[in-house]
């Protein structure tokens, strides 16, 4: 487990005053058994020193709010009333003989998203706002509208070693600790079929790695997303919903796989695809392919049929938000230029994708063949 440079600077203070050596690191779990355990999650503990302002495919998960969320929107309803189920559970989706729960899981290769049944997306916003702020996040972006919700960046503090030097003189400076990575979750909902919710959970991270001869400087990189990590906080999202910790796991163990695949449009050559299903469930899936990428999903309009994107520049977006504060100097980060990903039918069966330019028109540069290209990878 990674320090911080802080704290690198706090131990050699203590070890000059006191003489104490070096600190114990802990390995990391990977299994989704290891991830639902209830100790591994601890968002709600995460403290930032005052100074700086600053997860087989599945294996258990808990965040702060650096910009205050806007009010609630006077459209949203009130929290959706609860149904008893066949099990005794009282859910917020409607139990059906297909979803006795109210509820499934669905799957696209490693990435899952709840269908919650009989709801619609106002009256489960809410509930969603309580989730995250109950597991310790603040919200960085809460539009309702658009059905993004998205975190800070946050520590998990349980992944922080509580050794012999901690317990006995590091609480004196606990800010100091770190377990030297952040992450951040954007929640996408959608309006699916016949009155039900989509709702995915996609996970980034970063991870603080010490560098140079002696160690005592860091830098800031990228890790890859945790499959587990975001399984593991759907199916804490199934038990705020009315479903118990066994029901949440075999939900997930128990998720439908997507099986159409997309093509390259012969007509459209590299910078259209073709996806064999309907836009419904079509637009939904693109959403997730796009979370899967390095492009992020600013904002969509679904009657348009359009998600508009960026390329997501992870450290660029901690330096903006000063999570890494005075570690850092220079500028304000640049924009990163936004593109327009149109998905739209073509056939009953089969819908349309391609990115266009402000004109609607199908955009045919490099950089648009390779969002075309990474679809077109996630997608299969």
């Amino acid at each position: 487990m990674k320090r911080s440079a802080l704290f690198n600077h706090a131990r050699t203070l203590s070890v000059l005053s006191l003489g104490i050596g070096t600190l114990i690191s802990l390995a990391g779990c990977d299994t989704l058994n290891d991830w639902l355990a209830p100790d591994r999650v601890n968002y709600k503990g995460a403290e930032t020193a005052p100074t700086l302002t600053v997860p087989s495919d599945l294996s258990t998960a808990d965040i702060s709010q650096r910009y205050a969320a806007p009010p609630k929107l006077n459209t949203l309803g009130g929290a959706a009333p609860r149904s008893l189920t066949p099990a005794g559970n009282a859910t917020v989706g409607v139990p059906t003989p297909q979803d006795p729960f109210g509820m499934h899981v669905e799957r696209d290769g490693d990435r899952r998203w709840l269908v919650v049944d009989g709801r619609s997306p106002d009256q489960l916003w809410p509930q969603l706002q309580e989730f995250w702020q109950e597991n310790g996040f603040t919200l960085k972006t809460d539009a309702a509208s658009t059905g993004i919700m998205t975190t800070d960046w946050a520590e998990n503090r349980a992944n922080i070693p509580d050794d012999w030097f901690r317990k006995s003189i590091g609480k004196l400076v606990d800010f100091a600790y770190s377990s030297g990575t952040r992450d951040q979750f954007r929640t996408l909902v959608e309006r699916g079929a016949s009155g039900s919710t989509d709702i995915s959970i996609t996970h980034s991270a970063m991870e603080e790695v010490l560098t140079g001869q002696d160690k005592t400087s860091s830098k800031w990189v990228e890790r890859p997303r945790n499959p587990a990590l975001e399984a593991a906080f759907l199916a804490k999202l199934m038990e705020k919903f009315g479903l118990t910790d066994a029901q949440a796991k075999q939900l997930l163990t128990d998720a439908t796989p997507a099986t159409a695949t997309a093509t390259a449009d012969p007509t459209g050559g590299p910078s259209t695809l073709d996806l064999s299903e309907p836009f419904d469930s079509a637009w939904l899936r693109v959403g997730l392919a796009l979370d899967r990428t390095n492009f992020t999903v600013d904002n969509r309009d679904r009657a348009k049929g359009l998600y508009y994107v960026r390329f997501s520049d992870s450290m660029a977006e901690l330096k903006k938000e000063g999570l890494l504060g005075k570690l850092f100097s220079g500028g304000t980060p640049k924009p990163s230029r936004e593109f327009m990903v149109n998905v739209r039918p073509k056939a009953d069966t089969v819908t349309e994708i391609a990115v266009v330019d402000a004109n609607g028109q199908v955009d045919t540069s490099t950089d648009a063949q390779r969002i075309v290209a990474l679809l077109h990878a996630q997608l299969n």
